[in-house]
């Protein structure tokens, strides 16, 4: 065998066992979260919390980019985007049992009102210049909404809230910020100027309605 040849099977070796890391995280949610202590108040009822190992966060990049992501027609917001479910049925049932014991809990000791009722959507949301590059003043239609960083190394894309004065650019990979849905939290994406930014937006179920 050649030195060349070498060297394309240590690629293909390694690129193999990156691909079988990766699968591994997203199908097992192996190493994928992060617990740093309570979610905490950083402006008018937005709370941010440790969620996800950047390893993770990386893995499931991948994933999106190896599905696709496409916008909606239909979609009053649309965004380049593709479900958890979609990348994976397994994958979504984690992140949705995850959410409901490990970081609900932590949001309800703020919110006490709150009731989990499952997730309502998770996906992966791509900007990049020539293509998603902001996304439009609005509300989302849940109990709560909440945004993970899954990448940094762009510019621009921030998640901004005009009314609290404030936007996630200081967040690190990995962490999610939360915020109630509907009335008072309108938000928006700012522009893209460089680079590539992804993030993964969860929607918390609305609660049953009272019996009459």
């Amino acid at each position: 065998m050649s030195r060349d040849d070498e060297a394309t099977c240590h690629h293909g070796s390694v690129v193999a066992a990156r691909a079988a890391s990766s699968l591994r995280r997203l199908l097992a949610y192996e190493d994928a979260t992060r617990d740093d202590g309570p979610a905490r108040s950083v402006a008018a009822e937005i709370l941010q919390v440790a969620c996800w190992t950047p390893e993770f966060c990386g893995a499931l990049i991948e994933a999106a980019d190896a599905v696709g992501v496409a916008a909606d027609p239909h979609d009053p917001v649309p965004g380049q985007e593709v479900s958890l479910a979609r990348i994976s049925p397994v994958l979504f049932a984690h992140v949705e049992r995850d959410m409901g014991v490990r970081i609900w809990p932590l949001l309800a000791a703020h919110w006490p009102l709150v009731e989990y009722r499952g997730l309502q959507d998770a996906f992966v949301i791509r900007y990049s210049p020539g293509a998603q590059e902001s996304l439009r003043l609005h509300q989302d239609v849940a109990q709560v909404s909440a945004s993970v960083r899954l990448n940094d190394g762009y510019e621009g894309a921030t998640l901004e809230f005009p009314r609290q004065s404030y936007d996630t650019a200081a967040v690190p990979v990995g962490d999610l910020v939360a915020w109630p849905s509907l009335v008072t939290h309108p938000h928006r994406g700012t522009p893209i100027r460089s680079g590539v930014k992804y993030a993964a937006t969860i929607w918390f179920e609305l609660p049953l309605p009272l019996e009459g």
